[in-house]
């Protein structure tokens, strides 16, 4: 039975965590047989690895060391979560993989590229999405957006370390994932963001529900 995984990217207030919920909850009320997962996270020793590498108190982690946790992080997500779900023709939708690696480390950090790409191929054994959603939005209305959003309970997480990165990182961040677009076009597909919720919503199921009511008549 055929699988499908989708993925999707974004800078840091991009809207993605709300399109995620929206989408979940639209592929419920369709009755779409699906599992989110997240990354770094997804699983048990993934949420530790998320623990520290976004925590404000990693401030002072190298950029290499940083990359090693993420590549880590997702050798175990993909081995243990994402890979057997794939093979069981499960629908997975995972929020972030390995275009933030490339973008954050890569294009952000100014890692070499070339070393991400084959950590990335190494951690995944290559397994690629067969989709990925880039919501795209200028970092200044990013910005914005996560200065409104802050509450108290998400200032006692600590886990605002990329949040409180210099406006230059985003913009590098951002132009990283749209070099990623322009060389992947047959796998990423860019969404303005900067509209509302429910504008972001109704584009991302256009192109979504096509696919996933592909794999959905493979299987029958």
């Amino acid at each position: 039975m055929p699988g499908l995984f989708i993925t999707l990217e974004g800078i840091d207030g991009c809207g993605k965590s709300t399109q995620l919920e929206m989408l979940s909850r639209t592929l419920d009320e369709r009755g779409v047989d699906f599992i989110i997962t997240r990354q770094p996270g997804g699983t048990l020793i993934g949420e530790r690895v998320r623990d520290i590498v976004l925590a404000n108190a990693s401030a002072g982690l190298a950029p290499l060391a940083e990359l090693m946790l993420y590549a880590a992080d997702r050798a175990q997500h993909v081995a243990e979560f994402v890979r057997p779900a794939i093979e069981a023709g499960r629908i997975v939708i995972s929020d972030r993989y390995t275009d933030s690696t490339t973008a954050f480390q890569g294009y952000g950090r100014g890692l070499d590229l070339e070393v991400i790409a084959e950590l990335n191929h190494l951690a995944t054994g290559g397994l690629c999405p067969d989709l990925t959603i880039l919501f795209d939005i200028e970092p200044e209305a990013a910005s914005a957006r996560l200065k409104a959003r802050q509450t108290a309970i998400e200032s006692e997480r600590g886990m605002t370390r990329f949040e409180d990165e210099a406006r230059e990182f985003h913009h590098r961040v951002r132009e990283g994932y749209l070099k990623l677009a322009r060389a992947h076009p047959e796998r990423i597909r860019i969404i303005d963001s900067s509209a509302s919720a429910r504008e972001t919503h109704e584009k991302t199921m256009a192109i979504v529900a096509p696919m996933i009511k592909s794999v959905m008549s493979d299987e029958h």
